[in-house]
């Protein structure tokens, strides 16, 4: 018995120093959104002597000229939830037909394909990617490059990988014989999909909507690639590195801006949190 609550006693320290460390970023963040950037510099661990400072960065940051808060906003907005929208439906079909034909060599030979993408760094292609995007505008006539569009279909591409190894284990579990019972009724197989299955994966499409929309909106190497750090286009990520200069930084408006952007993101994890945990124990079992 002793040793059991040695062993809790232990296992509590030890997720302390690991939330600890999780949260001291996000911690040193709020604090400082609150200084002044001399005060900034001389003590970035200390906390602020007046938290009314940090009302006044904020409208310093939404009223600066370079930095165009709200036309990042929407633009983050836009390309968060059209990728959302997209990766979420187009996996869920390609994790339910690969789910349905596990049995086949095509099947499982895609899927591993899928699988084998996750472990591929974006580092890796992101030189690649811009021949290829603008080789396709080129051959398509359809502008991909400081565009909307060229964004949400890379985050397609990137993001389907992950989507699909979480839906597909999910799908595996649903009996067949609903889908069977569909089509005995004279269901189509779009029908059977959008009818049976969609309803169905709710909560693990919960998980995949929350993990890649952290990914999305907090993304800062794919965009900046795809639309340019001075393109009319700009994400929170891309428009925050505008008080960064070659010698100066804005300290305070650096950080006021980062927990601005980080305020919708962190606010909905919380609110959906639950339905996250759940997803990924149903996808894990099933």
């Amino acid at each position: 018995m002793k040793a059991q609550k040695f062993r809790n006693l232990i296992g509590s320290i030890i997720g302390f120093i690991i939330a600890f460390f999780i949260l001291c970023p996000f911690f040193l963040v709020v604090i400082n959104s609150a200084k002044t950037s001399a005060d900034i510099v001389i003590s970035p661990i200390s906390l602020p002597k007046n938290w009314g400072q940090m009302l006044a960065n904020f409208k310093g940051v939404i009223n600066n000229v370079n930095f165009s808060y709200w036309s990042s906003f929407k633009s983050s907005l836009i390309i968060t939830v059209v990728s959302l929208i997209l990766l979420t439906l187009f996996s869920s079909m390609a994790a339910w037909v690969l789910s349905r034909h596990h049995k086949e060599g095509w099947s499982n030979f895609i899927f591993m394909m899928f699988v084998a993408a996750m472990v591929i760094p974006f580092q890796v292609v992101m030189l690649p990617i811009l021949t290829v995007f603008k080789n396709i505008g080129n051959f398509t006539g359809i502008k991909m490059l400081s565009s909307y569009k060229g964004v949400v279909f890379a985050y397609l591409g990137f993001g389907g990988s992950m989507s699909i190894f979480v839906l597909h284990g999910f799908i595996k579990g649903i009996p067949k014989e609903l889908e069977e019972a569909a089509w005995i009724d004279g269901c189509s197989p779009e029908g059977t999909f959008f009818r049976i299955i969609m309803p169905l994966l709710r909560p693990v499409q919960m998980t995949v909507l929350i993990l890649n929309g952290l990914w999305i909106w907090n993304d800062y190497l794919l965009p900046s690639i795809m639309l340019g750090l001075n393109g009319k286009i700009k994400t929170l990520p891309i428009a925050v590195s505008s008080f960064v200069g070659s010698y100066v930084k804005q300290w305070d408006l650096i950080l006021s801006a980062a927990f601005l952007a980080m305020i919708p993101i962190v606010l909905l994890f919380l609110i959906a949190q639950k339905q996250i945990i759940q997803g990924m124990v149903d996808g894990a079992i099933k």
